[in-house]
Parts: C-alpha cells; structure tokens; sequence
C-alpha cells in the first residue's frame, strides 16, 4: 500500500511543471555557486561521439536545452519520465530533433532490450522509486559493459534539515526522504554496481525574500511537518535568522558516477 501511495503522490506531484519550477527558481535566485548544478553536472558527463544516452526522470529536460549544441551529432537521447505531463513538457522544450526520443517509462521495468544504453543518467529521482533494488537492477541491464550510470542526489544535511532544525522549539521533526541520499548512496548502488565515485556540488542559498523559502516548502511533494506551522509563523520563525537582510541556508547536492 505505501508503494502504491508514494506512486500516486509522485504523479499527481508532477502532472503540472509548477511545483518542479518552483524548486528550480529558488536554486537559479539565490545559490552562492553561480556555476549552476545542472552545468556542473553535465561538465562531468562523457557523452563521447556515437553514444546512446537514456535519461529516466528527465522532468522538463531544461537541463538539455542550452547544451544540445555542445553534443556531437552521433549522440543519440532517449529522454523519459513516469509523468506523461512531464515528457510531453519535454518536448515543447526540446522540439523535434532526429536525435531525440521521448518515452513514457517507469524505472523498475524499463522497456529497452539488455546492454543497449552507453550512459543512463537519473537525477534527483532515486528516492522517489518505490522498488529502488529492481530500479537500479533494471539501470544494470540496460547499461553496456562498459558504461556509465550517473545519478544525483541531495545529501542528509540540506536545505529542509536545517529549516526543521529553527523550528525545533515548536517541536518540529525533519521526515526529509532520505531513501536515497550522498551518504547512503554508495551502499545502495554497491550491490549493483562495482565501481562507485562520489562527487561533492559546493553551494548554498542566501535568500532575501522569505515568501520564496515559503514557496519552496510548499511546493514539495511530501509536505514537510513545518507547513503546519502556516506561512505567518515560520515567516517569524525564518525571518529572524536573516543576518544583514539574508538568511543563509546549507545545501548538500552531489552525484554518483558508477560501472559495472
């Protein structure tokens, strides 16, 4: 049933791109890195010429848009998502192109012949799977001998973490998912991986304007113990963290670059 449950939120979750571009705003606002997670994540990709790349969880393929120009012309993608709203706002994005594919596809039953993909990326959406063994044991299939699976993450020690810790006198408990995260990543991915390396993304938040925060919070798709606060209250709450107007907030972002 909690399988079946966390299915039901993830989609109605992402039937729109709102709360998505919500999360995404506040990190494009406000982080201290001006690099951007999606550039230093793509900076580590080896999309080598003739490479046959499947995405799973590709949500609205933003990251794609800007970097399309830097693949070489044998690249070929095959962009999917378990949301067919997501996918269908993938292609608005990207457009046509004869070496993109779109595809509805649900990670623990990937629908691609064994050893057909030399790199598979899945960002920011590991814990979101319900079955993440039979997950990462259908990623194993599909990935070549000789390729790489790259997969991002947040850490134990990030952005709600620390807002549920200043809300702590209010008796506040952090339930962040943390299924899948920098620190139990590794231990996860070795049981169908042989080589793991982790990379460490250097950033964090200095915010301005609290009612961004607030969004953020609300946009999440469990919602966090602190929401029930309500919005005046853990305004106060954030507010008087501000130093100098700004109110600093720790993230912990990262990414597993893993073979066979």
């Amino acid at each position: 049933m909690e399988s079946t449950n966390q299915r039901i939120a993830v989609k109605e979750q992402y039937k729109t791109a709102d709360n998505l571009n919500t999360r995404i705003s506040i990190h494009a606002k406000y982080s201290t890195n001006k690099l951007g997670f999606g550039n230093w994540l793509f900076s580590h990709y080896d999309l080598s010429p003739n490479s046959k790349v499947l995405e799973l969880g590709c949500g609205t393929g933003d990251i794609w848009k800007a970097k399309l120009p830097l693949l070489d012309k044998t690249v070929t993608l095959t962009l999917t998502d378990f949301s067919k709203e997501m996918i269908s706002i993938t292609q608005n994005t990207l457009g046509e192109q004869k070496n993109i594919f779109f595809d509805l596809v649900d990670i623990e039953t990937i629908p691609y012949p064994n050893h057909c993909f030399d790199r598979v990326i899945a960002n920011m959406m590991l814990y979101h799977v319900p079955n993440l063994d039979k997950g990462l044991s259908e990623v194993r299939r599909v990935l070549n001998q000789d390729g790489y699976f790259y997969c991002a993450t947040y850490g134990k020690n990030g952005i709600m973490p620390f807002i549920t810790g200043l809300c702590k006198n209010y008796g506040i408990t952090d339930t962040t998912n943390k299924r899948f995260t920098l620190q139990n990543g590794a231990t996860i991915l070795k049981n169908h991986f042989s080589h793991i390396q982790r990379l460490d993304y250097q950033d964090s938040l200095a915010v301005t304007k609290i009612d961004d925060v607030l969004d953020y919070i609300y946009s999440l798709t469990n919602r966090p113990p602190v929401a029930e606060l309500g919005r005046q209250t853990l305004k106060k709450v954030l507010e008087k963290e501000m130093v100098h107007g700004i109110l600093n907030i720790p993230k912990e972002y990262g990414m597993f670059i893993c073979q066979k």
